[in-house]
C-alpha cells in the first residue's frame, strides 16, 4: 500500500518560493546549488528521464523519495482518490512516497512531454534535493548539493545548465 503524503511532508517547501522567472520560483532558496534541465531534442523521452533519475538516484543514498503530481485535469495524478497538498499558487498536488523506479514508472504523459513520466514535484526523504516543475514550464529546476548539479551538467542526455537563484532563466 502506498504512503500518501500529507502538508506536513511538504512545509519546508511551501510559502518558500518567490514568484517570478528564476529558479527559486520552484525551488527555495535553501539549496548550496541550483540547476534547470529539459530533454535534448535528439534523446529520446525515456532516455532523458532515466539520466535524470540515475544521476538523481546517487545522491538519494537508498532512501524512499516522494513523488508530486500536479493535478491539471491533463494529466493522470496516478492516485486520484488521494488528498491534495497545497503548493506554489495553491496548486493541488498528490503527495506520494515511492523512489526511483516508481518515479519512472507510475505515469505516463505530463505537461513537459506527452510520453514523459517524472513527476512535477519529487524530493527525497532527507531534502537534500528537490525537482520542480511547474505547470506552465517545458523544463524542470532542481536545487541540491553541488556534486548533484555537476553530475547533471555532465550527462549529456540530462541537458542541465547550471544557473544561480537571481537569475532569470530562459530556454526554448
Amino acid at each position: 500500500m502506498a504512503v500518501i503524503g500529507a502538508a506536513r511532508d511538504v512545509d519546508w517547501l511551501a510559502g518558500q518560493t518567490v514568484p517570478g522567472r528564476t529558479v527559486t520560483t520552484a525551488i527555495p532558496r535553501i539549496f548550496e546549488d541550483y540547476a534547470t534541465f529539459e530533454r535534448p531534442a535528439e534523446v529520446p523521452i525515456i532516455d532523458h528521464e532515466r539520466a535524470v533519475v540515475a544521476e538523481l538516484t546517487r545522491y538519494a543514498g537508498g532512501q524512499p523519495w516522494w513523488l508530486g503530481f500536479l493535478e491539471t485535469g491533463a494529466h493522470d495524478v496516478v492516485f486520484g482518490e488521494a488528498p491534495r497538498v497545497l503548493l506554489y499558487w495553491e496548486w493541488p498536488y498528490v503527495l506520494v512516497q515511492g523512489g526511483p523506479g516508481e518515479a519512472l514508472t507510475w505515469r505516463i504523459g505530463h505537461m513537459r512531454d506527452g510520453g514523459g513520466a517524472l513527476p512535477d514535484l519529487f524530493f527525497p526523504a532527507d531534502r537534500s534535493w528537490l525537482v520542480s516543475a511547474l505547470w506552465d514550464d517545458d523544463y524542470s529546476c532542481v536545487g541540491g548539493p553541488a556534486g548533484l548539479i555537476e553530475s547533471l551538467q555532465r550527462n549529456p542526455s540530462v541537458n542541465a545548465r547550471r544557473v544561480t537563484p537571481d537569475e532569470e532563466i530562459s530556454h526554448n
